[in-house]
């Protein structure tokens, strides 16, 4: 069949299985898509689309892992390093060597080499899998954070096991000291690379905005051709992992661009729509190439007389448990290591339902298939690759056979269901007020050095909208006041330090002392004896008794402009020496999120003293008209994925997207007037 018919085909079945998943959240996308493209193979007989193992790393992979690279939170990378790179490196270790031991085992007609292959490819899990299934169901975020982090390196480990494993098989040759080093040169080389690469492009890409070369469509295409050239340069000239490169190189494009590139409004706005275009297409049509795989990896097996259908299917599920089982032995015992030895870190106690969980997201997927098609059909002295069929077979089986039970039992396992009723104890305001918090988080997002002060008070407005939508609190809610009001206590007693050893090293005014403190008393005041007060009030309060100063003294004084600019200066540093304080703390704490937001309450504070609104500013508008287009489409996002996850009824959706359209048509009138 022709190329492009075929391409048109996929992605038409990509969109139909969206469609249906829409109306059907209960079933995975996935697993829609694997069942589109199961019914394909079936239907058209001469449908294929056969690609090689490098050729689907690079096309499919790559650009996925360099945007979860880029997406991936540092800190909890950061945090969780411990679990990911055990998961990612030595459980896949555990996988391949015990999983190949107990198939060996279990069928002895598969050579021992073929049967650590198999394992070493069953080993890499697939997070994109698991996110459909996240969408229905409440999992915690520890668990989700877990494998989508494993996922980005072990695809890498497991890779070059299965290689080293072939191989064996192929050549009759295994040397351990090889094996080992060239895994860890492979490791740290792509790691290196993905860095040096990921750097350069970038200074490529500021060196040509130097140059005037600022065009939004050229810059958008770079990006996205990004992950393929650093993977095609890493495999092809170094013989490194390109797979580790990617991901390096998806972290060190955020962490530059955050600190240093300043990127126009209108750059990231269709960059971000062009990838996730690009993300909607690759992850369905990966899922959609392996069901088409699925009827002739299976076909031979099948249809071979000295193996029986049945027993065929008992191979996969005793296989499948054992991957299972290995996961979950060592996530239980790695997960108690870790409580024993890192609970002053204010790590929970381990259960056995956050193991089960943890091992039941572990499903494999399109690498896995990519990896076992590539198994060669014959040997260097020409016999045939031994039950080659069978091992195809099998990987596909475990491959479904992890998904259905991940469908299965995940949503029982999960404290919190979907669609059993909990989406009724969702009510309007609360749905409102989730949005309204996702609307924050997605401004400070956003926030670059050019559009801050617009961000900042846009952010204003939608707080007073959360006070309108929301005014009353519950439990969860009145424990996180009190949390952020403690942090915000330890701000205020560092701006009490410095200003107080200011006042004692006799470089500042006695009248000016008096002002701050008694702006630090009543801040104080109202920290200890009301912590459901909000942050605009809490800082707010303190900008506005310095207006009131700066007014009082100049109708008083106008000649005394010297000690008007150091009480601003004062002002400025000791809200400094305050956010200074917080980031040493934000290392320990429990909650560093809450550190965070307090601390850019701060630097927002801060913008404000140092440029005052004195006049309307054209400029900054339109930079609060960019960033309200861009949150309230992810409003509306948050309420699909409400919906999805079963948090509320398909009424309540409706009625959301009526409040975000209300909102929407205000704003617009209110600023054509």
């Amino acid at each position: 069949m022709d190329l492009l018919l075929t391409v048109i085909i996929l992605l038409t079945c990509l969109l139909i299985s969206n469609i249906i998943s829409h109306y059907i959240p209960a079933i995975p996308t996935a697993l829609t898509q694997i069942a589109f493209g199961i019914i394909l193979a079936l239907v058209v007989r001469d449908m294929s689309f056969e690609i090689e193992t490098e050729w689907f790393l690079l096309l499919f992979v790559a650009p996925l892992l360099f945007n979860d690279g880029r997406h991936f939170p540092r800190e909890e990378l950061w945090r969780m390093r411990a679990p990911i790179f055990g998961n990612a490196i030595v459980l896949v270790l555990l996988t391949t060597i015990g999983g190949g031991y107990l198939i060996r085992w279990i069928i002895p007609d598969i050579p021992l080499a073929a049967a650590f292959a198999l394992a070493a490819i069953l080993s890499p899990t697939d997070p994109v899998a698991v996110n459909g299934i996240a969408k229905r169901i409440h999992l915690p975020e520890r668990v989700l954070n877990l494998v989508r982090g494993e996922s980005l390196i072990n695809d890498a480990s497991g890779l070059v096991a299965f290689n080293y494993a072939v191989a064996a098989v192929v050549t009759g040759y295994f040397s351990l000291s090889e094996a080992i080093f060239d895994f860890i040169y492979m490791f740290i080389a792509g790691a290196l690379l993905g860095l040096i690469l990921g750097l350069l492009i970038f200074w490529f890409r500021y060196t040509l905005r130097k140059q005037g070369i600022i065009d939004v469509t050229f810059h958008t295409l770079l990006q996205v051709l990004t992950p393929f050239i650093i993977f095609i340069i890493t495999e092809e000239l170094l013989h490194a992992s390109g797979v580790i490169a990617v991901v390096v190189a998806g972290f060190v494009h955020t962490l530059v661009s955050e600190r240093t590139e300043t990127m126009m409004a209108e750059e990231k706005i269709v960059t971000e729509n062009v990838w996730s275009i690009v993300l909607f297409i690759l992850n369905g049509i990966v899922f959609i190439l392996l069901g088409l795989n699925i009827p002739s990896s299976m076909r031979e097996t099948v249809e071979n007389p000295n193996i029986g259908n049945w027993l065929a299917i008992g191979y996969v599920i005793a296989i499948g448990i054992i991957i299972f089982a290995i996961r979950f032995i060592w996530s239980y015992f790695f997960s108690h290591y870790q409580y024993r030895f890192g609970k002053n870190n204010g790590m929970e106690k381990p259960d056995i339902i956050t193991c089960l969980l943890v091992t039941l997201t572990g499903v494999r997927g399109a690498v896995t298939m990519a990896g076992v098609l590539s198994i060669p059909y014959f040997l260097m002295n020409g016999a045939f690759f031994p039950q080659r069929s069978l091992i195809l077979f099998l990987a596909a089986g475990v491959i479904l056979f992890t998904l259905i039970v991940a469908t299965l039992f995940l949503p029982m396992l999960s404290k919190e269901k979907a669609i059993t009723g909990d989406q009724q104890n969702m009510n309007l305001s609360t749905a409102r007020a989730k949005i309204l918090q996702e609307t924050l988080k997605q401004i400070r997002q956003e926030m670059n050095d050019d559009n801050e002060l617009a961000a900042y008070e846009l952010m204003d407005e939608y707080k007073l909208m959360f006070t309108k939508f929301h005014p009353q609190q519950n439990s969860e809610t009145e424990k996180h006041q009190k949390q952020v009001a403690e942090i915000r206590l330890i701000g205020l007693k560092a701006e009490r330090k410095y200003i107080q050893e200011v006042f004692q090293n006799n470089q500042m005014d006695q009248e000016v002392y008096e002002i701050f403190e008694k702006a630090l008393d009543h801040r104080e005041e109202v920290l200890s004896n009301n912590v459901r007060t909000g942050t605009i009030f809490i800082l707010g309060k303190a900008l506005r008794g310095w207006k009131r100063f700066n007014g009082k003294a100049r109708k008083e004084q106008e000649a005394n402009f010297d000690k008007l600019r150091k009480g601003k200066d004062i002002q400025l540093k000791a809200i400094q020496n305050a956010i200074d304080t917080l980031e040493r703390h934000v290392v320990n704490d429990e909650n560093p999120d809450i550190v965070h937001a307090v601390i850019l309450d701060y630097k927002r504070i801060m913008k404000r003293i140092r440029t005052p609104r004195l006049h309307f500013d054209e400029r900054k508008e339109e930079k609060k008209e960019e960033l309200r287009l861009k949150v309230m489409d992810a409003e509306r996002s948050e309420i699909h994925r409400m919906y999805e996850a079963g948090e509320i009824t398909s009424e309540q959706a409706k009625e959301l997207r009526r409040f975000i359209n209300y909102i929407e048509s205000v704003t617009l009138y209110e600023h054509s007037e």
